[in-house]
């Protein structure tokens, strides 16, 4: 008789994290164990998202993104652990999955497959077969990354209520970039399943969302600016809107200094150089094909923080 599944309380404020490199591109696991003290270990953060977008996981070796989960599980503690599988396929996602579960993941957050890119996403056929045979093939549940829907990977609200109704799947990720497509997914994945937290994760989205329901946050911004997510969270708790917009308002600065300048794919190189302008890391290059960011946003980036600590929106140990 197998043993029933145990499944993660994903409620709060769910940290994405950024993974530093040294200069020779090897992984920086004294400026990540800093990173993780600052953002992953607080009070208030209810979980920890590692080899996501945000720790460039798809840039990661096998070998890399299990030590990633084995340090950061040693660093957090009983904290529920996610981990990022993006594959190019059903059976690379399953090999993905079954390490992260042997490394110490308690949850796999399925990214859409790249053959499902290019509107193969808009039916729910492949997406659903696809969570369907990671979720069989591991001990541990499943969450759902979605992707915005002008990328051509988003799942549709039939997909994702579909999707819901599977069992093992705990979690999806919100990441449409629409607040009317958010709510139509948040409507149908609760018809579906009303215990599948949605966690909303949308870059300028963060109060909408979070006005219209969700059951958490999970960002990459959370791991340069905690106190202000926890904040965020603590007021959605007590549908105080006076306090959300507040905090929203101390939030909009960084909010644009990481999400405003074009390439958006060039946000997580951005949270890097925002943590070394913190003193955390030490060097914020990404891995290629990914690129450094030009000079002028990183004193743009580092005179917003500035002005946060300066304010106590962001504080240091």
């Amino acid at each position: 008789m197998s043993k029933p599944m145990r499944k993660p309380d994903l409620r709060g404020v769910t940290v994405a994290t950024v993974l530093p490199f040294k200069d020779d591109s090897s992984i920086d696991w004294d400026g990540y164990a800093r990173v993780l003290d600052y953002c992953a270990c607080p009070d208030g953060i209810a979980a920890v998202f590692v080899n996501g977008h945000a720790g460039e996981g798809g840039s990661l070796s096998d070998d890399e993104r299990q030590a990633v989960i084995e340090r950061t599980r040693k660093h957090i503690g009983g904290k529920p652990l996610l981990s990022g599988i993006i594959a190019h396929s059903t059976a690379e996602a399953i090999h993905q999955a079954q390490l992260a579960e042997a490394a110490g993941a308690d949850c796999a957050v399925l990214f859409p497959p790249a053959p499902l890119g290019g509107g193969a996403s808009a039916t729910s056929r492949a997406p659903v077969a696809f969570v369907q045979a990671v979720s069989s093939a591991i001990g541990i549940p499943v969450s759902i990354f979605q992707y915005p829907l002008a990328s051509g990977f988003g799942y549709s609200p039939e997909t994702l209520a579909k999707i819901a109704a599977l069992d093992g799947v705990i979690a999806i990720k919100e990441g449409s970039d629409s607040i009317f497509a958010y709510d139509e997914n948040r409507r149908a994945v609760k018809r579906a399943d009303p215990s599948v937290a949605i966690l909303p994760s949308n870059f300028n989205w963060f109060l909408p969302q979070l006005a219209i329901g969700g059951d958490g946050i999970l960002s990459g911004l959370v791991s340069l600016a905690p106190d202000l997510f926890v904040a965020l969270w603590q007021a959605a708790l007590a549908d105080d809107l006076t306090a959300l917009r507040a905090v929203n308002e101390r939030l909009y600065p960084i909010v644009r200094a990481i999400y405003g300048p074009a390439p958006i794919m060039d946000m997580h190189t951005r949270m890097k150089v925002g943590l070394k302008a913190l003193g955390l890391i030490g060097n914020a290059d990404p891995r290629p094909p990914l690129l450094p960011v030009v000079p002028a946003l990183c004193d743009a980036i580092a005179t917003t923080l500035g002005a946060a600590r300066a304010t106590g929106d962001i504080r240091l140990a």
